[in-house]
């Protein structure tokens, strides 16, 4: 049986299209001998694929004004393709990867990497699905729990530990080892969601598995009501549901408006849960001007906009591209800032409801 490409890198990354000078958000998947691009990251089948064999690949390339961190590959047959990341070291890790495959290609060998999945694989009966509504079950499922860590409280929740109890335990996996590559499926299909620093580093791939067997990294149903509290008091309680989440960052920004195109200073606020950026008029008031639901969204710093000139701006720009192509053209203060920012949004936007 021949063997599956191992993905070596996936994420989000804007595409240029071959016919029109237009980017899109896609969901790119780097594999051993190929590079494949969905228009989500949920689809089944890819809207392409560039094979990586006789490719070369070009960074920085400065080809577009505007657009910061865009890398060239062209193919064996003289045809050019076009990424732009997020922010630099985003940048350059994909530049690296695909580097390291292009040289393996060439020389005959297969890419390696450390993996705890080597020798495990999930028995073909599993149904994913099915899986789910056992776990939720009231009677047999993962008993939903209120924990508490770093002075939050974490409601509707469950530890990584007891999703790998009850997978051994209902006969689901063989051993724990499997139970992990079982719950990283559950995770990465979204049947599982991360809750709090520690689970959501390991989501966004900082460690050496997607899914935690620890007491300390805690996940939730998606669809349980979950919500997460500060401690320092009962008035600290956020009833409404898309100001359930935890604030990650907050601070003033220039946003551009659709209509008009005039650019105006505006406060912002991102939480993790569910993902959404609101604004507010800097000026105060409770109720925000307006949301940016980042689910699935794609943010890349941009450079020079003629809008910004009669602001006298140094055009520290970024764009936030949502899921149903909704442009957001936003400025920071600072590189620093700006790349702060991108990467929060980018956390966010991975991880978040």
């Amino acid at each position: 049986m021949e063997r599956e490409p191992m993905r070596i890198r996936e994420g989000y990354l804007v595409k240029k299209g071959n016919m029109f000078n237009t980017w899109k958000p896609m969901w790119v998947v780097l594999l051993e001998d190929g590079i494949e691009f969905y228009k989500r990251k949920a689809d089944n089948s890819p809207k392409g694929m560039i094979p990586l064999k006789g490719s070369s690949i070009h960074s920085p390339c400065q080809d577009f004004g505007k657009r910061m961190f865009v890398f060239k590959l062209t193919v064996a047959k003289q045809q050019d393709h076009f990424f732009q990341a997020a922010y630099l070291e985003e940048r350059d890790a994909w530049v690296r990867d695909i580097k390291k495959a292009i040289h393996r290609i060439d020389g005959g060998q297969r890419f390696a990497r450390k993996s705890t999945r080597k020798s495990i694989r999930l028995p073909e009966t599993i149904n994913l699905s099915a899986l789910y509504l056992s776990m939720k079950d009231p009677e047999k499922g993962i008993k939903e729990l209120k924990l508490e860590k770093d002075k939050r409280v974490f409601n509707h929740c469950f530890t990584g530990t007891c999703v790998i109890d009850w997978l051994v335990s209902s006969s689901s996996i063989r051993n724990r080892k499997e139970g992990l590559l079982l719950a990283s499926s559950l995770l990465s299909e979204g049947y599982l969601q991360p809750a709090g620093d520690t689970s959501k580093a390991a989501a966004e791939g900082l460690s050496d598995t997607p899914f935690l067997d620890l007491s300390d990294a805690y996940y939730y149903f998606p669809d349980s009501g979950f919500f997460c509290e500060g401690c320092s008091s009962d008035d600290d309680v956020v009833l409404k549901e898309e100001f359930r989440g935890t604030i990650v960052k907050q601070g003033c920004l220039l946003k551009q408006g659709h209509r008009r195109k005039n650019w105006k200073v505006r406060k912002f606020v991102l939480r993790d849960d569910p993902a959404y950026l609101h604004y507010y008029d800097p000026a105060g008031g409770e109720e925000p001007l307006g949301s940016i639901h980042l689910r699935g969204c794609v943010v890349t710093a941009v450079e020079d906009m003629p809008d910004t000139k009669k602001y006298d701006v140094d055009n520290i720009l970024f764009e936030i591209i949502t899921a149903n192509e909704i442009h957001y053209y936003l400025q920071a203060a600072s590189s620093t800032e700006r790349t702060e920012w991108i990467k929060a949004i980018q956390s966010v936007a991975r991880t978040g409801k």
